[in-house]
C-alpha cells in the first residue's frame, strides 16, 4: 500500500490534496537525508505531532491485527 493511501486511510485525510487551493499536488522530490530533513523542519518550525489522533476504529484494527499474527520467532 503506498505511504499516500495508508495516510488518507489512518488520518482520513488525503496529503496529496492542497489544503490552500484544494488542487491535487504531485511530487517532484524525494528527500532521503535525515539531516537535511531535519534542517528543513528547523527552518520551517514544525513539529512532529499530528493536527489530528488517528480515528479510534483505525487502532483497533491495528491492535487486533498485532494479536493475531502467528508468533512464529516463539517457536
Amino acid at each position: 500500500m503506498g505511504w499516500a493511501k495508508m495516510i488518507r486511510k489512518v488520518y482520513e485525510i488525503d496529503p496529496m490534496v492542497c489544503p490552500k487551493c484544494g488542487g491535487t499536488m504531485k511530487i517532484i522530490a524525494f528527500i532521503t537525508e535525515y539531516a537535511v530533513v531535519d534542517r528543513i523542519i528547523d527552518h520551517l518550525k514544525l513539529r512532529f505531532v499530528a493536527d489530528k489522533p488517528p480515528p479510534f476504529h483505525v487502532f483497533e484494527q491495528v491492535a487486533l491485527a498485532a494479536v493475531e499474527e502467528p508468533a512464529e520467532y516463539f517457536s
